[in-house]
C-alpha cells in the first residue's frame, strides 16, 4: 500500500482529510449507465478488429495511445454505430477509459492509480470494492458483464505464464507492479469470477512513517531496531490486513548491509534494500499437478546457500520445522509473520505447523523447541477505525513445566472510540526489564533503560 501522500497529509493537518486527488477520485465515483458501458463495450469489440493486438509489445506505448485515439475517433464518427451523446468531458473519458481497456485493466485502472487504494475487491461484474485507509467502501466501478471480467483475469494470468478455467478455477498472481493478485471463477464462485488485488506500496513505509500514523511510539521504534540488530529471532503475528507484512518490511531495513539475506515468500511482498539480497519465490503445481515448490523445499535450500539471515515472508505449513531447526542452529535474527489473533494463538499455530509435517514428536518436546528458537513475539492488529497498532511486544523466557512463558514488555490499551469513530488509547508498559536488554549490553547497542519512555 502505498501512504506516502496520506503521511504528507497527517504532516500538514492532523485530521488528513484530503485523502486523495480529485482527478482520481472522479474516476472510481462517476455514475457509469448501461447504456454508456454497452457503449465501450461496442467500441473495444470493433477496435480489436481493426488493431492486432499481438503486435502491442513491439510499438512504444505513447505511439500505441495515438493510434488507439484515432481508432477510436474513426469509430465514433461511424453511422452505424449506436452512440450515445457525450460532451467534451464524457468524450475525453471515454478515449481514455477505451486505452484502459486495450492496455490497461480496463474499468479497475483508475482505482490502480490512485494511491490510497489499498485493496481492489471485485466480488462480480457490478460490485466493486475498495480498501481506503483500512476502511472498506464500495465503488461506481463496474464491468459490462462476466465475460468482460473474464477477459480482464484472463489478460492478468496470461501476462505471467499461468491460466485460470473450470479445471483450474483459482489462481495467484502478480502485477507488473509486484501488486497480489487473486482470481476465483465458476463453478466454485457462485455469483460469477471474483477478483482481489492487494496494491504493492512503490515507495515502503519507514521507522519514521509508522510513528507518524501513530502505529508505534519513538522509544518502541527504537527497541525494534534494536531487537533486529541484536539478531534475535522475531514472530510477528497478526490479522489478514493487520500490517504484518509492512512491519517485517520496516523491521528488515535494520539488517546490516554487510550480512547476506534469504527472504522466501509464496509471493514476493518483501522489499528490502540492501543490496546482498537473494530472493525466492513458491511455484505452484502445473496443470498436471506436477512441478511444485513449496516454502518447506526452499527453506531447505536456503541453509545451503550460506545465509546470515533467513526472512519468510509467512509461516503457514510444515516449513514451520525447518524455520526452527535453523534459528536454533546459527541463524539468529531470523524473521517471519504468522497469523494469530494473540501472541499464545501465535505459539499454538507454530506448534500445529510442526505436527503437520508428519513428525510424531512429544507436544512437550515441540514446545521447548518452540521457546528455544523464537525469542519475541510481536503482535500487530487492525482497529475498528482502519488503523494498525502495535498492541502488545512479549519476550519468550522458556518453559515452566508444559507451559511456555512469555512476559509482555508493553501492550496498546484501547480507552474507547470518539464520536467520529477514530480509537482512543495509549501504549503502556508493565514495569518489566526485557532480558533482550543484555543481549543488547554484549552486542554494544545503546538501550532505553527507562521504559516509561515508551508511553
Amino acid at each position: 500500500m502505498d501512504l506516502q501522500a496520506l503521511l504528507k497529509n497527517l504532516e500538514k493537518s492532523p485530521d488528513g482529510a484530503d485523502k486523495t486527488s480529485e482527478a482520481v477520485l472522479n474516476v472510481a465515483e462517476i455514475n457509469v449507465s448501461d447504456d454508456y458501458v454497452e457503449l465501450k463495450a461496442d467500441i473495444h469489440d470493433r477496435l480489436t478488429k481493426i488493431i492486432d493486438l499481438s503486435l502491442l509489445d513491439d510499438i512504444e506505448e505513447s505511439r500505441l495511445r495515438r493510434e488507439i485515439n484515432k481508432a477510436t475517433e474513426t469509430i465514433l464518427a461511424d453511422k452505424t454505430l449506436e452512440a450515445m451523446p457525450l460532451n467534451s468531458k464524457e468524450h475525453g473519458r471515454l478515449l481514455r477509459e477505451i486505452e484502459d481497456e486495450v492496455l490497461g485493466l480496463g474499468p479497475l485502472e483508475g482505482l490502480m492509480q490512485d494511491p490510497s487504494v489499498s485493496d481492489i475487491l471485485v466480488n462480480s461484474y457490478k460490485s466493486v470494492y475498495v480498501e481506503r485507509y483500512g476502511k472498506i467502501e464500495k465503488t461506481r466501478v463496474r464491468f459490462k458483464d462476466d465475460a468482460h471480467l473474464m477477459r480482464i483475469i484472463e489478460k492478468i494470468v496470461s501476462a505471467v505464464g499461468r491460466r485460470i478455467d473450470e479445471i483450474s478455477p483459482m489462481v495467484d498472481a502478480r502485477l507488473e507492479d509486484g501488486s497480489r493478485v487473486n482470481a476465483i471463477i465458476p463453478p466454485l464462485a457462485l455469483d460469477g469470477p471474483c477478483l482481489s488485488i492487494r496494491r504493492f506500496s512503490v515507495d515502503p513505509l519507514t521507522l519514521k512513517d509508522l510513528t507518524v500514523l501513530k502505529t508505534i511510539t519513538p522509544v518502541l521504534g527504537e527497541i525494534l531496531k534494536s531487537i533486529v540488530q541484536a539478531r534475535l529471532n522475531v514472530l510477528i503475528s497478526g490479522g489478514t490486513g493487520s500490517g504484518k507484512t509492512t512491519l517485517l518490511n520496516v523491521m528488515s531495513q535494520f539488517v546490516s548491509p554487510a550480512e547476506r539475506i534469504v527472504t522466501i515468500e509464496d509471493s514476493a511482498e518483501l522489499q528490502l534494500k540492501q543490496d546482498h539480497v537473494v530472493r525466492l519465490e513458491t511455484r505452484p503445481p502445473n496443470i498436471e499437478g506436477k512441478g511444485q515448490i513449496t516454502q518447506r523445499n526452499l527453506v531447505r535450500n536456503s541453509l545451503r546457500m550460506r545465509p546470515d539471515r533467513i526472512i519468510i515472508g509467512e509461516v503457514r505449513g510444515a516449513e514451520a520445522v525447518d524455520m526452527l531447526q535453523a534459528m536454533n542452529t546459527g541463524h539468529d535474527g531470523s524473521l517471519t509473520t504468522v497469523h494469530a489473533n494473540t501472541p499464545v494463538d501465535a505459539l499454538m499455530r507454530i506448534e500445529t505447523m510442526v505436527n503437520m509435517a508428519g513428525f510424531n514428536l512429544p507436544s512437550d518436546y515441540i514446545k521447548k523447541f518452540i521457546s528455544s528458537a523464537i525469542d519475541v513475539v510481536i503482535q500487530v492488529e487492525r482497529l475498528v477505525d482502519g488503523s494498525r497498532k502495535i498492541v502488545s511486544l512479549q519476550e519468550i523466557t522458556g518453559m515452566e513445566g508444559s507451559v511456555i512463558t512469555m512476559q509482555e514488555i508493553f501492550s496498546f490499551e484501547q480507552s474507547g472510540v470518539d464520536k467520529e469513530g477514530i480509537v482512543s488509547g495509549r501504549f503502556r508498559t508493565h514495569g518489566i526489564r526485557p532480558k533482550f536488554f543484555d543481549r543488547f549490553i554484549k552486542m554494544g547497542i545503546p538501550l532505553t533503560e527507562n521504559l516509561s519512555d515508551l508511553e
